[in-house]
């Protein structure tokens, strides 16, 4: 039986790694990202991924998007959240909108998705959520005021 998987931040790093590894093992892959370029490169990777791109920093978009990736592949059996942004070189001087740039991504992304499915996986009684998170929440990073407290 085929399984299911959603990730987030599947245009690059770990959420790319881990699409192109789930498709290898069979798995019917929905990546998204913001850079829908680089999502239509990895689905040429392998035909088990199909690109749903997405602004995780939109609840309403993250709505939508998993609409979407349920019509097409009917369920989703694990969800893998990986968005997220770190920019050290923005960081060396304190800047609030860069800091709410990188929490609406890496912290309220996160829960827009896990809002998205909350429905679907409690009214069918299963599903996982797997979400990438980083050593810098225990103890930050150099040039990370934002990116720290949004792990």
């Amino acid at each position: 039986m085929t399984k299911n998987i959603w990730i987030t931040g599947a245009s690059s790093g770990i959420g790319k790694a881990l699409a192109i590894k789930f498709a290898t093992e069979g798995w019917l892959v929905a990546a998204s990202a913001r850079r829908e370029n680089l999502l239509l490169e990895l689905c040429e990777v392998n035909p088990n991924i199909h690109s749903f791109p997405l602004n995780v920093a939109s609840s309403e978009n993250a709505k939508t998007i998993f609409e979407n990736i349920i019509k097409k592949l009917n369920s989703i059996d694990l969800c893998i959240f990986a968005a997220g942004i770190y920019d050290p070189d923005a960081e060396k001087k304190i800047n609030i909108q860069k800091m709410q740039d990188v929490m609406n991504i890496n912290f309220f992304g996160t829960a827009n998705c896990i809002k998205a499915i909350e429905k679907n996986f409690k009214e069918k009684k299963e599903g996982h959520v797997s979400i990438i998170s980083s050593v810098a929440g225990y103890g930050g990073l150099p040039n990370s005021s934002g990116y720290g407290p949004s792990k």
